[in-house]
């Protein structure tokens, strides 16, 4: 069995009608569609077929930009933060965009947040995340990962079935961040739920994002007036200076950016344990090959598929497209850890190679820290699941799991299984 399999048939869109004088973007596909579920991998392949590394994209409303799918392309577009800006406030086509556009909270002017700073503002801000995050202890992060793990597979482990997406990969990073967070446990359930709705866009989306600001909102000022040993309050007293908004507006960004790729890490491993025979070792308590998989998930189902963006800040060349001032470019980590030319064989063992860029580069890369608080909550999750659930199987076809329907994450909808039932507390 290969590990990952790409179909034959053609699951892309078909290329749209250019936008009116923009002949750069002839042949441009829409950043949507089934493909992206169903086979983004031949996506990708025919946009470098007919594009090179750097394809010309629609977003919602036909609005167009460059989605950089090399490998060396989007390394030299995330290093060079004066020609490849992250001020959207740069983008030439503000005009064009619709009220009430789909991609507001994702592209939007006049962004606070530390994803959006740059230069002196952003170097200062992004010290400070580090800094707090860096303090996290790993053997209390490890042991309260391990808590609440052991907590929500108590929840269904006498039942013989689970969905592991929405019953556990999708609850645990959330629960765990909140503690380190210094948000009351009691918070976190429902926390976990907002996040969740707002991430995924459905109707109550305005009111869980909404309950998520005012829980951040609670938090700040509770950390100001009795600051803990927790990274609020570390954040808050590094702070000094900016407003409480800006500090929640970074609260509720690398909360979000913490718990969803983090979710999706753990239920992409899990997929892979459970449908690839080179990982069967996993299944009967081998810890080593949890490592692997993961980090070949990286590589091939990155969490973050495509990540909006970078803008020219003035007219130039990339992989010989012309790029005008102010066009605006989708980072491509999916594509660009799958390209053919840093890649040739797709099929060959990641493991040792940690070259991926799913966790972005140059300065607005995603801190150390919080990279390696990231993995210890996947790793740990992943190995408590075994070891709670040693005869976890697929309870489908593995050619049947659903990917969610979404160009900008790679993530399960859900993950059914079958065990058997087992007692409480066991582990």
């Amino acid at each position: 069995m290969t590990a990952h399999p790409r179909p034959s048939e053609n699951a892309a869109a078909t290329p749209a009608t250019p936008p009116p004088g923009c002949p750069a973007h002839r042949g441009a596909r829409p950043l949507s569609g089934p493909g992206f579920q169903t086979n983004p991998f031949g996506v990708y392949g025919e946009m470098r077929d007919e594009h090179g590394p750097v394809a010309p994209v629609l977003l919602d409303g036909d609005i167009p930009g460059w989605l950089v799918l090399g490998y060396r392309e989007l390394h030299q577009v995330t290093s060079d933060a004066e020609l490849f800006t992250r001020d959207a406030n740069q983008w030439n086509q503000w005009d064009n965009v619709p009220e009430n556009w789909p991609l507001a909270p994702m592209i939007s002017r006049d962004q606070t947040s530390v994803v959006y700073a740059t230069g002196e503002d952003h170097q200062r801000r992004a010290e400070a995340i580090g800094e707090a995050l860096e303090a996290v202890d790993p053997y209390e992060l490890r042991s309260q990962a391990e808590l609440i793990a052991d907590r929500l597979v108590d929840e269904f482990c006498h039942e013989g079935e689970a969905d592991l997406i929405a019953d556990y990969a999708r609850l645990l990073p959330e629960l765990v961040l909140a503690h380190i967070y210094g948000i009351p446990d009691a918070e976190g359930p429902a926390l976990v739920q907002a996040m969740n709705d707002a991430i995924d866009g459905k109707e109550n989306a305005f009111e869980a994002y909404q309950h998520v600001y005012l829980v951040m909102r609670q938090l700040a000022s509770a950390k100001r007036a009795t600051p803990a040993p927790d990274v609020a309050s570390r954040l808050v007293a590094a702070y000094r200076g900016y407003s409480d908004e800006l500090l929640v507006q970074d609260f509720i960004v690398i909360m979000t950016a913490g718990h969803q790729p983090t979710a999706d890490w753990i239920g992409n491993t899990l997929r892979l344990l459970l449908t690839d025979e080179r990982f069967a070792l996993s299944l009967s308590g081998g810890r080593h090959s949890v490592g692997q998989a993961m980090n070949e998930v990286l590589w091939e189902d990155t969490p973050v598929a495509n990540l909006a963006a970078r803008w020219a800040t003035r007219d130039t060349t990339l992989a010989g497209k012309h790029i005008r001032k102010g066009d605006l470019l989708i980072l491509g980590f999916h594509g660009a850890n799958t390209d053919p030319l840093v890649r040739p064989d797709s099929d060959a063992f990641t493991e040792g190679n940690s070259a991926f860029l799913s966790f972005g580069h140059g300065e607005h890369r995603c801190p150390h820290p919080a990279q390696e608080i990231a993995e210890t909550i996947a790793k740990t999750a992943v190995e408590v699941l075994l070891d709670r659930l040693p005869d976890v199987r697929l309870a489908v076809p593995s050619d049947t799991l659903l990917w969610r329907p979404s160009a900008w994450v790679r993530g399960l909808s859900a993950l059914p299984v079958t065990f058997t039932p087992a007692p409480k507390g066991a582990r």
